[in-house]
């Protein structure tokens, strides 16, 4: 009977202790509001709109997504006016980061990889054997891609305020080009469509692009552009970075990771939140298959939640894996 009276409390013991473990909340973020906030680019809002889910999942309520330029979120965030953002390009956004103080913090790499640089079509590319940028200082070869008569090849550029614009009027400058390129700017996607026209007829373009964008889904590099190399690699702010393709071509841009920003104080007192971001990653060949659908007209808001919830389907045992280890950093 002794015996017996211990393996029962053994027993009894054991069962105490499994029921005395913690149990992860499935939704820890209950509760709380969570405010995003981002540019107006099409690969931004997909990429916010599945960490929105992971968010949601975890139990936090999402408000509307904000649309505003790198150099206003930052201090958005910063101020506690929203708290994150799923588009830090780093490290093309630290000027406009570092308004923000250390209010706001980048974490995690949600997608690597992402270059940008100036593109022409191939045709033209190896008829005037052109590769560099700075080819362009040859008056006869700028003339080849002057849309506006004035003999200056024109430049389909970065839209004001997004950061790359910057960098073009600092390499306008740094590699003697300001008399031989105009730098078109407005509306990127209105002047894109211009330039995808005249390549449609036949006639020669020049461009900014970056990816990852459907852009190099339409004009593929390789085939229908190419890259064109800089001298050597000239930054706004006189900062060295990794700029080469594995052929050992400079873009002149930096390849920059594209990073989650958050508001300090939400992420000291949001932990499964903050894992998530830290832990969320999104290939960026995903990303540009999903751009190339958004080219082909799949680009409501609507298409834009729907390409993120499909994104998420064909890859739940990862995604579940991000909840799983943002859930035990909440305990």
């Amino acid at each position: 009977m002794k015996k017996l009276s211990s393996v029962l409390a053994g027993g009894a013991l054991a069962a105490a202790t499994i029921f005395a473990s913690p149990v992860l909340s499935s939704e820890p973020g209950e509760g709380v509001t969570v405010h995003p906030i981002g540019t107006s680019t099409a690969n931004t809002v997909v990429s916010t709109n599945v960490v929105i889910q992971g968010l949601k999942e975890l139990g936090y309520d999402v408000a509307d997504y904000s649309e505003a330029t790198p150099a206003i979120m930052y201090v958005a965030i910063g101020n506690g006016d929203a708290d994150f953002t799923a588009g830090y390009w780093n490290p093309l956004h630290e000027e406009s980061l570092a308004r923000a103080g250390d209010a706001a913090v980048p974490i995690g790499a949600l997608t690597t990889g992402a270059l940008q640089g100036y593109l022409i079509d191939e045709a033209t590319a190896q008829k005037y054997d052109i590769t560099s940028l700075s080819d362009l200082s040859k008056p006869e070869i700028a003339a080849l891609f002057d849309t506006d008569g004035d003999g200056k090849a024109n430049l389909t550029g970065c839209n004001p305020g997004w950061g790359c614009e910057k960098v073009i009027e600092h390499h306008l400058d740094e590699y003697g080009l300001r008399d031989f390129v105009n730098h078109d700017q407005g509306s990127y996607f209105a002047l894109i469509a211009n330039t995808l026209a005249r390549f449609d007829e036949g006639a020669p373009i020049f461009y900014y692009t970056w990816t990852p964008q459907w852009v190099s889904g339409v004009l593929v590099p390789g085939k229908d552009s190419r890259w064109l190399e800089v001298p050597y690699y000239s930054a706004p702010d006189g900062s060295e970075a990794a700029s080469k393709l594995p052929d050992g071509r400079d873009l002149g841009f930096a390849i920059n990771t594209v990073q989650i920003v958050a508001n300090k104080e939400f992420v000291d007192a949001n932990p499964a939140a903050a894992k998530l971001f830290e832990v969320a990653s999104i290939p960026i060949e995903d990303i540009n298959v999903i751009m190339l659908k958004i080219r082909e007209g799949e680009k409501s808001p609507e298409d834009l939640q729907r390409h993120a919830s499909d994104w998420i389907a064909a890859n739940r045992a990862t995604f579940d894996e991000w909840l799983d280890a943002a859930r035990a950093a909440a305990e």
